[in-house]
C-alpha cells in the first residue's frame, strides 16, 4: 500500500521556445512544457476545463505537437531526441513510436487526407511522411520538398486540397507543393527584402478554410499578408496601429468566416481581424507578456442554455430597442466580435482559455516554470507560500493553499540552482545561479537588493542564509570555494576544496558549524569560531561525487548525504564515523529532508524519477514514490506542518505530498485519547530500534504545553491543533473554523485569511460587504500587491460587484458612474427608486455614453428575480456566486420590485424565505459536489458545514477517506455528527485490524455506544495465540475463549442461531459457526421476500472468521459459498449506495466464482447477468444524458426485474453515504507511474491499491467502495481488503 499520498499538483507552463506547442480538439486542449504535455478535458457538468493527463515519455525539449483532425482521442509529438509519438488520450498511452528519424523533427503535422500519416520536417527538410498503419506502413520521403536554401520555420498541410503543403522560412519566403504542378520553392518573399539578404523569418502560416488558395502569412517584422498560392501575388497588406507591433501566431475563428486572430510577441496584445478590413476591428490587452502561441477550440464549450430570454451577446443588434441608437457606430462595431474560445499560450509560460465573445479568461493557468524546478523551500514564517528556483531563470512563490502564484522575480537571471529565505519574517530571497553569482532578492518590493560575485563566472550550486545567525549567508561552488559572507557582502571565510562544493548546510544546533559536499567524494564540517580554514572533520565513503548535506534537525551531530553513487549515507560527527547507507536508488541521490518530527525519518530525490522514504534506523526503505516524470531535485516542508511535503522536478512540475500515513499509528493515538507517551517521546527513545513513531520536535511540545495550559476538557483543542499540524493543506483549517463557529465560538477569534476561504452562512455577507468597503477605499501601498496588482478601476468594480451581490443598489450605481459605465448604473436605478433613476438621467445627459455591456446580472438584482439570478451563476458554474446570492437573499437583502400597487399584497413569484432557505441549500450542495469531484473532500465539507449541514459534511470527509479528520470533527461537534462519527470509528477500527495495532482497534471501538457487535466482530478476527486472544477477548468485556464454546453449544441447543454463530466465532474452533451461518443465509434467500437487511448481519459476522481458519482446505466449500453470497450482497448494497464504478465488477465477481468452484447456492449465472442488465437499463436515464443517440429505454420485462432488486435492497440508512467514494488525489495524474485496473481494464487515475497478490491494482476509491459493501478481496482467496 503506497503510504505517501499525492495532494497536490503545480502544473508547469507552456514553454516558449519552439512554434507548434498548442494544439486543440473537440473539448481537449493541449500543451506542451519542455518535457512533458498536458492535456486538459472539459467537464461539461461544471463547464470548466480540467488537467486530465501528462504525458512524459519525451526526455528532451518536445518540438511540436499535432492533432490528429480526423479522430478526436489521437494526437503526435516530436522532440529533439529525434522520436516522434503518437498518443492515445482516452487510454492515455503511447500507441506507436517512430526513434532514430533523419535529423531532428523540428515541426510536424497529421497529413490532412492519408487517414492514418505523420509528416515532420527538420530545418532543411526533406519531408519525411510516416504512415503508422496498414499495408503501406513505414518512413517515406516526400518527391519534392526537399534541399532548400533557407531552414523551415513551419509548414501546413492543406485541409481540403489534397496532398497541397506550404512551408515558411526563416528568409521570410514560402515553398508550395502539390500534386500535378510545379513545385514553388523560395516564392513570396515580403517586397521590402527583395534582394536583400535580410531574415525576416515566418512566424504563422495557416490556409483560409474557405479558399483552396488563399493563405495567411505572418512575418516577424512585414506584418500579415493574405496571398494566394496559384498566382504568387499577395492580395491584402494588413496593418497594425503601432509600427512596434509584430505577429507571433494566428489563427482563424471558424465560426466566424473571414475572421481571424493574431497574438502580438511582444506585449500580450490579442487583435481581431476580418479579410475585408486592413486594419484591426478590436484588440485586446490579456497580458504584459508576449504571445507564444495560439490555437481557436473548433467547437466552443457549449454553455448549458439558460431560459429562453436570456440576452444576446452581439450588443449592436439592440439598436432598434427604445434607447436612442449611439449615432456614430464605429467602423469597427459593424463586426460583431466572434464568438470563439482561443487558447493563448505566452513568453512567460503562461496558459489560458479565453473566451473572445464574452471578454474573459475561462481557464488561466498564470506563470508556471516552464523548465526544471531545482529546488523548492518554505517560507520560514508562512508554511503556505512556496518559493521555487528554476533552470528558466526565475524564482516564483506560491500559494500553496490555492496553487497559484503570488510572487515572480525579475528574471533573466540564467539558471537559477538554489534559493534559501532570509530567517524569521525579513521576507527576501536568496538565490544562487550559473554565471550570474549569487542575489538577494526583496520579494514584496519585487527587486534585487544586493549581488554577490566572489566566484566570478562560476555556477553557485547551493546557497544557504544562516536561521541562527541571521547575517551570514554561505556559498559553494564550481571553483570549489564555499564562501562565508555576512548579508551586505563583507567576506568571512573562504574554504577552499580540492574540486567543485555542490552543497552546503548549517548546524542546526550550532550556529558555527558548516558541513560541506564535493566533487571529491568527501563531506567536511567546518567549524566558523576558528580561523583556520581547514575542515574540523572529513567523512569519506562515498564513490563518487557529493551533492546535498543535511544535518539532523533532531539528533546532534547526525548529518547526510547524497552522492552520484546512488546511494544515502549518514554520519554521526560525534563518533567520526557512517552509521548507515541507504541504497536503493538507481541514479544520482539529489533532493534530501530529514523530517522535523520524527527523527529517523528521511526522504531522498533522485535522477531516478523517483521519491524515496527511509527509516535511517536499520536502513530500510518505507515508500516509493513514482509520479514525477523526470529527476527529482527539491524536497521541502515546513516545521508547522512537518508531515505535508512539497518536491521539485526536471518534469516542471511541483507536486504536494501527505506523509501522514508514515506515522500510523500515531494519529489514532491522538484520537483514542491514548496517554502523551504514546504520541510524544524524546529522541532517544524513537530512535531505538522497532520503536512506534513517537513525536519529537518543536510544534509537538507547543501543543502539548498549550493542551496543558488549557483548564477543564481540552479534548477538542487537542484534536483540532494536531489535526491541523497532521493534515495536508486544502481545507482543514478551514473546517476546524467552520466547527468553532458551529459551536458558538466567539466571532473575533477567528483568523485573518478566513475569509479568504468557504465561510459561514451568517459571515458570508457581512464580510462580502466590509470587502467592499475596504476596495473602494483603500489606496494600493507603494509594494504594490504581488502580481498583477490591481489598478484601482479593477478595486472600484470588484468592490461594485460586491456591493451589488449584497443588494445595495444605489453604491453599485454610484460606483458604476465613477468608472464611466453609465448604462449599467441606469437599468438598476429603478430598484432604488423612479426619482433616484430621473436624477441619474440628467446627470447621464451631460455625459456621453462609452460602455454598452448589457449583463442580466444587475436587472435580476434589481427586480429582485433571485431564481432566475442563482440559475444564470449555477449554468455557468459560477457556483460561488450563486451561493452568495442565495445567501443575501435569505437575509432579505433582495426584494422583488412592486412598480404597480395593486397586486403587492400578494406575492407572485413565492419568493419567500423558505424558498430561499431551500436555494441556499441547493447551491451550497452543488458546490461542494464540485469541489468533492475535484479530489478535495475537506472543501466540500466546508461547504455543508457553511449552511450546517453536518450530516452530509461528515458524509463527504468519509466518502473522501478523511477517516481521522471525520472522527477529529464529529467529536467535537457532537451529539449531532455522532451517527457518521460512529460509523468512521468502525472503518477506522478496520484500518487498525493489523499486526501491531489490535489494542487500538479495540479503543476506537469502545467509543462507539452499544458497541458490542463490533467488539465481537475484532475478537473474531483476531489470529494471536490463545493467551492473547483471551487478552483482548477481557478487555473487550467478552467471556473467554472456553467459555464461547460452552455458550455456542448452549444457544445452539436453544436454537438461537445468531448467538450460535457468535460464540462459535469467538471459540476456538471458529470454523464450526460456518455451515450453520451459510445454511441460514441460503434458507433465507430461498423465501420469495427476503431483503438485504436479513442476510446481511449474518454475512458481516461470518466475514470476520479468522482469515487462517477461513483458507483451509476442509472449508473450501463453505468458504467459496461465503464468497459468493457476500460478493452477490455486496452487488446489492453497491446499487443500494449508487457506486456505479463497480456494481458490474461485483456481478462479475459472483459469476465467476459460481462458474468455476463447486457450490449449490440458491443463484443462477443466467439470474445475475439479467439482473445486472435491468440495473444498466433503468439507472442509465440518470447517468447519462437523454439526449445520447445510443439511448434504448429499458424493457418491461427489466423494469419488473429492476424493481424486484430495489424491494429487497430497501433505502440506505446513512442517507449521506450514497454516492461513489473519491479521495483526495484522484484527479491528480501521475506522469510516470501507469497501472491498468484488474477490474475495469483502464488506466487508473489517482491513487492505487495493490490486492494481496501484490501485482493486481485496483484504483484506491473502487477499493474503499468494495470493502466497504464485500469485505472479501476480488481475487477470490478469501482474503479481507484493507483499504483503509
Amino acid at each position: 500500500m503506497s503510504q505517501v499520498k499525492q495532494v497536490g499538483l503545480l502544473a508547469a507552463g507552456c514553454q516558449p521556445w519552439n512554434k507548434d506547442v498548442c494544439a486543440a480538439s473537440g473539448d481537449r486542449f493541449a500543451y506542451c512544457a519542455t518535457l512533458a504535455i498536458y492535456v486538459y478535458q472539459l467537464d461539461h457538468r461544471y463547464n470548466e476545463f480540467k488537467l486530465q493527463a501528462i504525458m512524459s515519455e519525451h526526455k528532451k525539449t518536445i518540438t511540436a505537437i499535432s492533432w490528429c483532425p480526423h479522430n478526436p482521442d489521437m494526437f503526435a509529438s516530436a522532440s529533439a531526441d529525434n522520436l516522434v509519438i503518437i498518443w492515445n488520450v482516452a487510454e492515455q498511452k503511447a500507441i506507436a513510436k517512430l526513434d532514430n528519424t533523419k535529423g531532428v523533427p523540428a515541426s510536424l503535422s497529421w497529413c490532412w487526407n492519408a487517414g492514418d500519416a505523420v509528416a515532420f520536417v527538420s530545418h532543411r527538410g526533406p519531408l519525411y511522411i510516416w504512415t503508422i498503419s496498414g499495408a503501406d506502413s513505414g518512413v517515406a520521403v516526400h518527391k519534392e520538398a526537399h534541399s532548400f536554401l533557407s531552414d523551415i520555420c513551419l509548414f501546413r498541410w492543406h485541409p481540403k486540397k489534397k496532398g497541397k503543403v506550404v512551408f515558411g522560412h526563416t528568409d521570410g519566403s514560402l515553398s508550395i507543393f502539390q500534386p500535378g504542378s510545379k513545385s514553388q520553392k523560395h516564392v513570396l518573399r515580403p517586397e521590402s527584402l527583395e534582394g536583400t539578404d535580410e531574415e525576416d523569418p515566418v512566424t504563422a502560416l495557416e490556409w483560409d478554410p474557405l479558399s483552396t488558395d488563399y493563405l495567411l502569412v505572418a512575418n516577424l517584422h512585414n506584418g500579415i499578408r493574405l496571398v494566394d498560392s496559384e498566382s504568387l501575388c499577395c492580395i491584402t497588406a494588413f496593418n497594425f496601429p503601432s509600427a512596434a507591433a509584430s505577429v507571433q501566431c494566428l489563427a482563424w475563428v471558424p465560426s466566424a468566416p473571414g475572421m481571424f486572430i493574431t497574438g502580438d510577441s511582444q506585449v500580450g496584445v490579442l487583435r481581431i481581424w476580418n479579410v475585408s478590413r486592413t486594419t484591426p476591428i478590436d484588440n485586446f490587452k490579456l497580458k504584459k507578456t508576449g504571445f507564444h502561441g495560439l490555437h481557436v477550440l473548433n467547437s466552443p464549450p457549449k454553455k448549458k442554455s439558460l431560459s429562453s430570454h436570456s440576452p444576446t451577446k452581439n450588443h449592436h443588434t439592440s439598436s432598434t430597442s427604445e434607447a436612442v441608437p449611439p449615432p456614430t457606430l464605429t467602423q469597427n462595431q459593424a463586426f460583431s466580435l466572434p464568438p470563439g474560445h482561443a487558447v493563448c499560450c505566452f513568453m512567460d509560460g503562461g496558459v489560458g482559455l479565453y473566451d473572445m465573445g464574452a471578454k474573459k479568461w475561462d481557464f488561466l493557468r498564470d506563470l508556471g516554470h516552464v523548465e526544471t524546478i531545482f529546488d523548492c523551500k518554505f517560507k520560514p514564517d508562512n508554511p503556505d507560500l512556496l518559493a521555487t528556483a528554476s533552470f528558466d531563470g526565475t524564482i516564483k512563490v506560491w500559494d500553496i493553499n490555492s496553487l497559484t502564484a503570488v510572487y515572480t522575480s525579475p528574471g533573466n537571471e540564467g539558471v537559477i540552482y538554489s534559493l534559501s529565505w532570509a530567517p524569521g519574517d525579513l521576507n527576501c530571497i536568496a538565490g544562487a545561479t550559473s554565471r550570474n553569482g549569487g542575489f538577494i532578492w526583496d520579494v514584496p518590493k519585487g527587486k534585487m537588493v544586493t549581488r554577490f560575485s566572489e566566484h566570478g563566472k562560476n555556477g553557485i550550486f547551493c546557497i544557504a542564509w544562516s536561521h541562527k545567525d541571521s547575517k551570514r549567508i554561505a556559498t559553494c561552488s564550481g571553483d570549489g570555494f564555499c564562501i562565508i559572507r555576512t548579508i551586505d557582502g563583507k567576506i568571512l571565510h573562504k574554504y577552499k576544496h580540492p574540486a567543485a562544493v555542490f552543497g552546503c548546510d548549517w548546524s542546526q544546533n550550532n550556529k558555527d558549524m558548516i558541513a560541506t559536499g564535493c566533487e571529491d567524494k568527501n563531506v567536511r564540517v567546518y567549524y566558523l569560531a576558528t580561523s583556520s580554514d581547514q575542515p574540523l572533520k572529513v567523512f569519506s565513503g562515498h564513490t563518487a561525487k557529493v551533492f546535498h548535506v543535511r544535518w539532523s534537525p533532531l539528533r546532534e551531530g547526525i548529518l547526510c548525504s547524497g552522492s552520484d553513487d546512488g546511494t544515502v549515507r549518514i554520519w554521526d560527527y560525534t563518533q567520526d564515523a557512517c552509521i548507515n547507507v541507504l541504497s536503493g536508488h538507481t541514479a544520482p541521490v539529489r533532493g534530501l529532508m530529514w523530517n522535523t518530527e520524527i527523527p529517523y525519518l528521511l526522504i531522498s530525490g533522485s535522477w531516478d524519477y523517483t521519491i524515496r522514504v527511509w527509516d535511517t534506523r536499520d536502513g530500510t526503505c518505507l515508500d516509493t514514490v513514482y509520479d514525477h516524470g523526470a529527476d527529482v531535485y527539491g524536497l521541502t516542508c515546513h516545521p508547522s506542518r512537518p508531515f505535508t511535503m512539497a518536491s521539485c522536478s526536471r518534469d516542471s512540475t511541483v507536486r504536494l505530498w501527505s506523509l501522514t500515513p508514515l506515522i500510523n499509528p500515531l494519529q489514532i493515538n491522538i484520537l483514542a485519547d491514548r496517554s502523551w507517551d504514546e504520541i510524544i517521546g524524546n529522541t532517544d527513545r524513537a530512535v531505538e530500534p522497532g520503536a512506534p513513531p513517537l513525536l519529537c520536535g518543536k510544534v509537538s511540545r507547543d501543543i502539548k504545553q498549550e493542551v496543558d495550559k488549557l483548564s477543564g476538557n481540552p479534548r477538542g483543542k487537542k484534536l483540532r491543533w494536531f489535526s491541523e499540524c497532521l493534515s495536508p493543506p486544502g481545507g482543514s483549517k478551514n473546517l476546524w473554523d467552520l466547527v468553532a463557529v458551529i459551536k458558538g465560538q466567539d466571532d473575533s477569534l477567528l483568523p485573518q485569511n478566513y475569509c479568504k476561504g468557504i465561510m459561514h452562512m451568517k459571515h458570508l455577507v457581512r464580510f462580502r460587504m466590509s470587502k467592499a468597503q475596504e476596495l473602494t477605499t483603500v489606496k494600493m501601498s507603494k509594494f504594490g500587491g504581488g502580481i498583477g496588482a490591481p489598478s484601482k478601476e479593477e478595486r472600484l468594480k470588484e468592490a461594485a460587484e460586491i456591493h451589488l451581490r449584497l443588494g445595495q443598489i444605489q453604491r453599485y450605481c454610484e460606483l458604476m458612474v465613477e468608472l464611466g459605465e453609465w448604462d449599467k448604473a441606469l437599468s438598476v436605478a429603478p430598484g432604488v427608486s423612479m426619482k433616484y433613476w430621473k436624477k441619474l438621467m440628467q446627470r447621464r445627459a451631460d455625459q456621453l455614453i462609452l460602455e454598452e455591456n448589457d449583463d442580466v446580472i444587475p436587472y435580476c438584482v434589481a427586480t429582485g428575480d433571485v431564481k432566475k439570478l442563482v440559475t444564470f451563476f449555477t449554468s455557468r458554474g459560477q457556483l460561488k456566486e450563486a451561493l452568495l446570492v442565495a445567501q443575501a437573499a435569505c437575509e432579505g437583502n433582495m426584494q422583488p420590485l412592486q412598480l404597480s400597487t395593486s397586486n403587492s399584497s400578494s406575492n407572485p413569484d413565492g419568493n419567500n424565505t423558505e424558498d430561499y432557505n431551500e436555494l441556499l441549500h441547493r447551491v451550497s450542495k452543488e458546490l461542494a459536489e464540485w469541489y468533492f469531484q475535484d479530489g478535495r473532500a475537506v472543501l466540500a465539507a466546508c461547504c455543508h458545514l457553511a449552511v450546517e449541514n453536518i450530516e452530509l459534511a461528515m458524509a463527504n470527509l468519509i466518502r473522501g477517506n478523511e477517516l481521522e479528520l471525520a472522527v477529529s470533527v464529529g467529536t467535537v461537534l457532537g451529539e449531532s455528527a455522532a451517527q457518521a462519527t460512529h460509523y468512521a470509528l468502525e472503518l477506522l477500527a478496520r484500518k487498525c485490524m493489523t499486526v501491531t495495532t489490535w489494542d487500538l482497534a479495540a479503543s476506537l471501538l469502545m467509543m462507539i455506544p452499544n458497541n458490542e457487535p463490533q467488539l465481537v466482530k475484532l475478537c473474531a478476527f483476531y489470529p494471536g495465540s490463545t493467551a492473547e486472544i483471551n487478552d483482548l477477548h477481557e478487555k473487550c468485556n467478552l467471556p473467554g475463549v472456553e467459555e464461547c464454546m460452552q455458550l455456542a453449544e448452549t444457544a445452539q441447543a436453544n436454537g438461537d442461531i445468531f448467538e450460535t454463530i457468535k460464540y462459535y466465532l469467538l471459540s476456538a474452533e471458529p470454523e464450526k459457526a460456518l455451515p450453520i451461518g451459510i445454511q441460514i443465509i441460503k434458507d433465507q434467500m430461498s423465501s420469495l421476500d427476503w431483503t438485504l437487511d436479513s442476510v446481511c448481519p449474518f454475512l458481516d459476522l461470518l466475514s470476520y472468521i479468522r482469515t487462517e481458519r477461513l483458507v483451509l482446505h476442509k472449508c473450501s466449500e463453505v468458504r467459496n459459498e461465503l464468497l459468493i453470497l457476500s460478493g452477490y450482497a455486496g452487488a446489492l448494497l453497491a446499487i443500494r449506495r449508487e457506486y456505479a464504478s463497480i456494481v458490474p465488477a461485483l456481478y462479475e465477481y459472483t459469476s465467476q466464482l459460481l462458474k468455476r468452484r463447486e457450490v449449490s447456492v440458491p443463484l443462477k449465472i443466467e439470474q445475475l447477468s439479467e439482473e445486472l442488465d435491468a440495473w444498466r437499463a433503468c439507472t442509465q436515464l440518470v447517468n447519462k444524458s437523454t439526449d445520447e443517440l445510443s439511448y434504448t429505454p429499458p424493457s418491461g420485462s427489466q423494469r419488473t426485474v429492476y424493481s424486484t432488486l430495489l424491494s429487497r435492497i430497501k433505502e440506505e440508512p446513512l442517507k449521506g453515504m450514497i454516492g461513489l467514494d473519491y479521495v483526495t488525489g484522484s484527479n491528480l495524474p501521475s506522469h510516470s507511474d501507469v497501472h491498468i485496473s484488474c477490474l475495469t481494464g483502464l488506466r487508473i487515475q489517482g491513487p492505487v491499491f495493490f490486492l494481496e497478490d501484490g501485482k493486481s491494482a485496483i484504483s484506491l476509491n473502487d477499493a474503499l467502495m468494495w470493502a466497504k459493501v464485500n469485505p472479501f478481496s476480488p481475487l477470490g482467496t478469501g482474503i479481507r481488503l484493507n483499504p483503509f
